[in-house]
């Protein structure tokens, strides 16, 4: 389906160096863009020291272009290496248990009230082990299957007809909404520096996917932040309609309802229940960022809406959606936690919001360690469970819409003022 896709496989096996370096004096010893990173790293090394400007440019799993410093890279060195023991894992489990055994049934995450006695234990067993296995993440090759089981996308699509998704883009062909009209100002903002989503037949795809996706739910329609989630699916998945499917189960049985709706009520939910977990979780933090009048949704709001997708070296935020798609909407509470507490001391240091939001940024940016991340986030954190975020949901709804109404009040007063 992309036109990328030899290049793409080409780079899943290393990346593809550009080292640049300013200082005349090294310029030479650096020993230029060399293809083989461990030999990029070891330059990097003997220079480091000498040279703060040094820096490497390469190209991610998904095609994205990269720059980051001589540790950035080593540390990918090791992720992928990981990444490769965590492939041999998997490939064992399927010689061992059989082809697909994690399409076998397992305990939905996103399903309440399960009594564990009245479980078959290798259907626990199943699970237990399977989650262990996603949070440690899934081979790149395995993800668009894993993904479709686990979340539920596959069950859903089997509910209708199998020419649903042509059909819908066949019967939509031509029509233009608000959600249309969005759509086409924000394909070329999308992504604009990828090889393949930046050109006319990526553009093409992403737009039949958000459209496809506005007329199925036109409570949703469309809302900015889509745009970038449903392009890493579809690179992740390589196909429109696996990435449509993907698409619906998230907006309509993972994440909260009411997130993408014209009046953001699920999305401010988040934000609160957010803000009073960061209490509870990281007391220091959430006191000082209060002190120095700090709106931590200033910074958390796009991480909702994106799903980490803008804010996330790519390959991190596909271990993130690994979990999610599992585990459901608490995983980006873990994460967005996580990312606070690896920052404590820096945060507590900073007395202006310019300086809190730069720390976070330059954080997510090169947090180019997906492991590293998730340990936090799982380990460090705590336990969260779907049942209390839910309850805490329920408890600022009443507000949120409060302040919503309120909202919407004033901005018809003023219209009626200005006739």
């Amino acid at each position: 389906m992309f036109g990328t896709q030899a290049q793409s496989r080409e780079v899943s096996h290393g990346f593809s160096f550009h080292v640049r370096y300013r200082s005349p004096a090294t310029t030479n010893s650096g020993g230029g863009g060399s293809g083989n990173p461990s030999a990029a790293s070891t330059a990097g090394k003997a220079i480091a020291g000498k040279m703060p400007s040094f820096s490497v440019k390469f190209q991610d799993l998904y095609g994205f272009t990269v720059e980051g410093n001589v540790d950035d890279v080593n540390v990918l060195n090791e992720v992928r290496e990981r990444v490769r023991q965590q492939g041999r894992v998997w490939w064992a489990l399927e010689a061992s248990k059989g082809a697909n055994w994690y399409l076998q049934p397992q305990i939905s995450s996103l399903t309440q009230g399960i009594s564990v006695g009245s479980l078959k234990f290798s259907v626990l067993a199943n699970t237990i082990s399977l989650r262990k296995l996603i949070r440690k993440g899934i081979p790149p090759a395995l993800r668009p299957k894993v993904w479709l089981s686990v979340s539920g996308a596959a069950k859903k699509r089997s509910t209708v007809p199998e020419s649903y998704y042509d059909d819908l883009i066949q019967a939509i062909d031509g029509k233009v909404t608000p959600a249309t009209l969005q759509i086409d100002h924000d394909l070329p903002r999308t992504f604009p520096s990828h090889p393949w989503l930046d050109t006319p037949d990526g553009q093409a795809s992403l737009r039949r996917v958000l459209v496809g996706y506005s007329f199925r739910d036109s409570d949703v329609g469309y809302c900015q932040g889509l745009n970038y989630v449903a392009a890493l699916l579809l690179l992740v998945l390589k196909t429109e309609e696996d990435a449509f499917w993907m698409l619906a189960v998230l907006l309509e049985d993972v994440l909260v309802n009411d997130c993408y709706t014209d009046n953001l009520s699920g999305c401010h939910v988040e934000q609160r229940v957010f803000k009073d977990l960061l209490a509870k979780k990281c007391p220091r933090i959430s006191a000082h960022l209060d002190a120095i009048n700090f709106d931590v949704s200033l910074v958390t709001t796009e991480w909702f809406l994106c799903l980490f997708s803008k804010s996330l070296p790519s390959e991190t935020t596909m271990r993130v959606w690994d979990v999610l798609f599992n585990e459901g909407a608490k995983v980006l509470f873990h994460v967005a936690l996580a990312i606070f507490k690896m920052k404590e001391e820096e945060i507590l240091s900073a007395h202006h919001i310019g300086d809190v939001i730069d720390v976070l940024q330059t954080t997510t940016h090169h947090l180019y360690d997906p492991d590293e991340l998730l340990t936090v986030a799982f380990d460090k954190i705590g336990s969260m469970t779907t049942n209390a975020i839910t309850k805490e949901r329920k408890k600022q709804e009443p507000a949120v819409m409060a302040e919503l109404d309120q909202r919407l009040r004033r901005l018809n007063s003023l219209n009626l003022d200005d006739k």
